[in-house]
């Protein structure tokens, strides 16, 4: 099962490079390292149906992070969300997929993200109202680590464990790094489990490129003691070409022709 999801996700990390190099669009990095973690949930187990996108009952998933939509938007289209033609006028004028995600512009994109610390108190909201209403509906957040310094963040996450939300399942990219450095010396994030828990959640660690773990996890049973679920998922920014992870160079950075056929050659694409 693994070795399919990682062929997908080379598949998708090499679709995302070309679509940052032919519109010129930045935050190439922070998709890359959360790609694996958004072809788990979209892959693997359990995943939701692309013929369910519009059902009011349907299970939620927010991108908190929406500078990192390009890697989104590269899976949905291959689970069948949209056409793969969409992918080809991205972030152009007039095209559905902007570089930053808006609300209901695409099957599979729930909301307008491209402001950090909104996903979780939308998220927390959605999972309430499906308590509320009886519905068994999980909602899952993808954030990113730098995001978890908004205080929106720390507000939602005391309310949710308040309200017992055991269908709300957060998932934070620990790349380590955020626009203007490391995210742990930009302010104090370890540790950063200890917080959450701190905070009432049932909150683990794991590495967020180990495609079976993450998709096992991903489909984690509720807490039963109502506590909602936070996986802090350790990754690499700029996952899958050497001469990307780990370098914040590439948070804005534009690959050039020669370095997106370096990156094919290292991914096995052609």
């Amino acid at each position: 099962m693994s070795e399919a999801f990682e062929a997908i996700a080379r598949q998708i990390r090499y679709r995302v490079i070309r679509m940052s190099h032919a519109a010129g669009a930045p935050h190439l990095a922070s998709a890359l390292s959360c790609i694996d973690l958004l072809t788990a949930y979209h892959f693997g187990p359990g995943s939701p149906d692309p013929r369910r996108a519009k059902h009011p009952d349907r299970d939620r998933f927010i991108l908190s992070k929406g500078h990192a939509a390009i890697g989104l938007y590269a899976v949905l289209a291959q689970r069948g969300y949209f056409p793969e033609s969409w992918l080809d006028r991205f972030a152009s004028e007039g095209a559905e997929l902007a570089e930053q995600p808006a609300p209901g512009c695409a099957p599979g994109v729930e909301l307008a993200t491209g402001s950090l610390g909104h996903g979780l108190p939308v998220g927390v909201g959605l999972a309430l109202g499906f308590r509320l209403r009886k519905k068994e509906a999980r909602v899952t957040i993808l954030m990113s680590d730098g995001e978890c310094q908004e205080g929106s963040v720390w507000e939602a996450a005391m309310f949710a464990p308040a309200q017992k939300l055991a269908n709300l399942f957060v998932w934070v990219d620990y790349n380590k790094w955020q626009a203007t450095g490391r995210s742990r010396e930009v302010m104090a994030m370890d540790p950063l489990v200890d917080k959450w828990k701190a905070f009432g959640w049932r909150a683990r660690r794991l590495m967020g490129h180990d495609m079976a773990a993450v998709a096992q996890a991903m489909r984690e049973s509720p807490d039963p003691a109502g506590r909602p679920t936070a996986w802090i998922a350790h990754t690499v920014k700029g996952k899958g070409v050497s001469f990307m992870e780990d370098d914040n160079n590439w948070h804005y950075r534009i690959p050039t022709e020669d370095e997106v056929k370096a990156a094919a050659k290292e991914l096995g694409q052609k």
